[in-house]
């Protein structure tokens, strides 16, 4: 059961970032400014009961509601795990490129203490040389991949490392492109989606396209790479490239089921999870067999955070992935001239 707290700022904590203040109240299980940030961005601190942003200057008087969830079963420390292969791409003193394979959770949470990617990387290599810029909890972690998106990602091992990549990533000079398949034919060879993302505000554990002035700015773009012709129980797929502008959380899941095209498999977003539980099974059949979301980080460029270098690397996609192209493989309307350039003659 989650612990709610109640606190009145006070004239000598006013004008303090709302994180900041947070994270020095001595609450147990806020004691780094990465952990209020996540309950801030949850929704789980309000300020005279509204949701806020992280940056917010409080004001003295203001009313702080903190709901912090039970930790129960929590390791004070993050526990190698020896078990987890890494299959890594690229290593120095510095950083670490990996591809991530599909079902692995990134950093510690509930329900996955032991046996996450940051466990893995503890393991790899030892405690204390990673980066924690993210946390105590997230050591080497600089950016995300959903637990069943596959594919590229960076680690770092020193802070130094992780925070120019995270300024890079902000600054937009990391270059980080998806491969999805789509429900639906897109006509358009070419396209945008420039829509702010946060919390869906019926279902907290879910992210939307929102109006909301909390909402954050989230560009997506896309480029079709192949379509594929409808079938008696569907209405076609299309193969995209999809670059990340931004790194909101669920974001291409998000945009591509705003857009009416759900990426395909996935079981937040996509159709299979708006349809009635008796008709399950056959939406489970139209996302062709898949056990996850169609989507695997494929391309990533970037200049090394120390030595300036260019460093661009490219990863096949997974064995389920192509399993799914070979199934559609008949009914192929053609790669695009782009898809051509990428991919190769079909």
């Amino acid at each position: 059961m989650a612990e709610c707290f109640t606190h009145i700022v006070t004239a000598q904590q006013q004008g303090q970032r709302l994180d900041a203040l947070v994270a020095s109240l001595d609450i147990e299980g806020l004691a780094s400014r990465s952990a209020a940030v996540r309950l801030i961005e949850s929704g789980r601190i309000l300020v005279n009961g509204a949701a806020s942003t992280k940056k917010r200057l409080v004001l003295e008087g203001d009313e702080l509601s903190i709901e912090v969830p039970a930790r129960s079963g929590e390791p004070a420390t993050i526990v190698p795990a020896y078990n987890i292969p890494l299959d890594i791409r690229y290593e120095d003193e510095h950083i670490i490129v990996l591809s991530k394979q599909p079902g692995l959770v990134c950093h510690p949470a509930r329900g996955h203490w032991d046996d996450t990617l940051a466990n893995a990387l503890v393991a790899h290599c030892g405690t204390g040389n990673l980066a924690e810029v993210q946390g105590e909890d997230r050591p080497g972690i600089v950016h995300r991949l959903d637990r069943d998106t596959s594919g590229l990602m960076l680690a770092a091992k020193t802070d130094l490392a992780a925070a120019r990549l995270q300024d890079d990533i902000r600054l937009r000079t990391v270059d980080r492109r998806y491969c999805t398949l789509v429900h639906g034919n897109i006509a358009r060879d070419t396209g945008m989606v420039d829509a702010p993302i946060g919390r869906d505000e019926r279902d907290r554990t879910r992210m939307a396209v929102s109006a909301n002035p909390l909402a954050r700015s989230s560009i997506t773009t896309f480029t079709v790479l192949e379509r594929f012709e409808a079938g008696r129980q569907d209405d076609g797929y299309t193969l995209l490239e999809c670059k990340l502008y931004t790194g909101r959380t669920h974001q291409i899941r998000v945009h591509m089921s705003y857009t009416g095209h759900p990426v395909v498999g996935d079981p937040v977003y996509g159709r299979a999870a708006n349809v009635k539980a008796r008709n399950r099974d056959a939406a489970q059949r139209m996302e062709l067999g898949l056990g996850r979301q169609f989507l695997h980080s494929y391309r990533l460029s970037f200049e090394h955070p120390i030595s300036g270098e260019l460093l661009s690397f490219e990863d096949e996609l997974p064995w389920d992935l192509t399993a799914v192209l070979d199934q559609l493989a008949d009914r192929s309307e053609g790669r695009t001239d782009y898809g051509v350039q990428q991919l190769g003659e079909d």
